[in-house]
């Protein structure tokens, strides 16, 4: 395949997949670690304290400086270049997960120190998410891949993560106890780092000119970069539904994931080799449905897509838990769930891309992540809160129906016409970059 692309980009006429290899590899070993202590730290807390409140006090204290520093980071993003901030921010995730168990050996863990690392730890996760994934369409055009297969592979590398850490982490927890597992996520981190800084090639991952600076002249301040962010992302209504959507989805999820789960997995008697297990074969559906959209999505209906996979991941998950089914039904539900929910990511994730120009895409990508992740901290808060006070079927229910009625009223609203015209705005872009449309 032939084709140049514009000296402005940077990108350099020669294909190469190693810049996708590189950043989709670094993205496996820091999820895959997360998804560990999704397994690890909730389980801690629930057998040392035997409190829902705690337990979701944890996911916040987590959660909540993550949204936070990642939506003020995005400019930094911007204008020190994504893989600068992703190594950094890895490396710097390492250090309070390693300490945790450490300090626990030598009886020095209290529940406020414990609070204080995880948060430290969701502080440098933020920036070094969001610089991982501004990597991936300069990665795509470097390997001359079409948006969606590359935002696909991402959303496989997600999930693969997803099963992997989860299975991975309820069987550290069964066989070795969860402080062990929280030890291997601080590797992941560590490894990360290694393969940002060492395996991407040179040129990869810097900051991208100001398009609005004069040249010669002097750059935009931090403050201005911000609003201009802000700007951009008021004038696409279809980009702010998406993420009130996804931020009430998100929200759900957290509760359901960071505390619903191991709530149910001790009620039920299954254990944490269970909520390994159940997320496993839901990450490993979605693994196969990401491959399958990797492929097809870009010549599918995007709407049709998005909702179906919504309807597939949403609500069936928790009402199948109320009902206390066996556990060989309730696979079969997350497998499915898992499946559709495989689609929607590299849909979005293309999308986005296509919408915001490259030389804003970590502050605009940041807002956006934080405004949708704005629920992840209260959602593990508010369960707990709510668990304790109706018990868990009710919580679960409640849940299930929000999140049915979210999806599908969001998706009645007239700007998701837009999500199926944005492919040929960025086919226009690739064109005028030399892209080839298909690869």
């Amino acid at each position: 395949m032939t084709g140049d692309v514009t000296e402005a980009r940077g990108i350099p006429g020669k294909r190469s997949l190693r810049p996708l290899g590189g950043v989709l590899a670094a993205m496996v070993v820091s999820l895959a670690g997360t998804r560990i202590s999704v397994v690890a730290l909730p389980w801690f807390v629930l057998v040392t304290t035997g409190s829902a409140t705690r337990t979701g006090l944890v996911a916040f204290c987590e959660m909540a400086p993550y949204v936070v520093v990642k939506a003020f980071t995005g400019p930094l993003v911007d204008r020190i270049g994504p893989r600068v901030v992703s190594w950094t921010t890895d490396l710097a995730s390492a250090m309070p997960a390693v300490a945790i168990p450490l300090l626990h050996a030598l009886d020095l863990l209290s529940l406020p120190l414990l609070l204080l690392l995880v948060a430290l730890i969701g502080a440098a996760r933020g920036p070094g998410d969001l610089a991982k994934e501004v990597m991936v369409p300069e990665a795509a055009e470097r390997g001359r891949v079409p948006l969606e297969r590359a935002t696909g592979l991402a959303g496989v590398v997600e999930r693969l993560a997803s099963t992997v850490g989860l299975a991975v982490g309820g069987a550290l927890v069964a066989l070795l106890g969860p402080l062990a597992a929280i030890a291997v996520n601080a590797g992941c981190f560590a490894l990360g780092s290694v393969i940002v800084k060492l395996a991407l090639p040179r040129g990869m991952g810097h900051a991208v000119e100001e398009a609005s600076s004069p040249a010669g002249g002097p750059e935009p301040g931090y403050w201005r970069r911000f609003g201009e962010g802000f700007t951009f992302l008021r004038g696409e209504p279809l980009l702010l539904t998406v993420i009130v959507m996804v931020g009430i989805t998100n929200l759900l999820d957290a509760a359901f994931s960071s505390l619903l789960v191991p709530v149910w997995a001790r009620e039920s008697g299954h254990g944490p080799t269970a909520i390994g297990l159940v997320g496993g074969v839901m990450g490993a559906a979605a693994v196969g449905g990401s491959l399958i959209a990797a492929v097809v999505a870009h010549r599918l209906r995007r709407r049709l897509v998005v909702l179906t996979g919504f309807l597939l991941v949403g609500a069936p998950r928790f009402l199948i838990l109320a009902l206390d089914a066996p556990l060989g039904v309730i696979l079969v539900v997350f497998a499915v769930g898992g499946f559709g929910g495989g689609f929607v990511n590299p849909v979005l994730g293309a999308v986005l891309f296509e919408r915001v120009p490259r030389r804003m895409l970590g502050r605009v990508n940041a807002l956006g992540d934080s405004l949708a992740w704005v629920g992840i901290p209260l959602g593990g808060l508010i369960a707990g809160a709510a668990v304790t006070a109706v018990g868990l079927v009710p919580v679960l229910v409640t849940c299930g129906a929000v999140y049915f009625l979210t999806t599908n009223l969001a998706g009645l609203r007239p700007e998701w016409r837009e999500i199926d015209r944005t492919r040929g705005r960025d086919g226009r872009r690739r064109l005028e970059a030399g892209v080839p449309a298909e690869g």
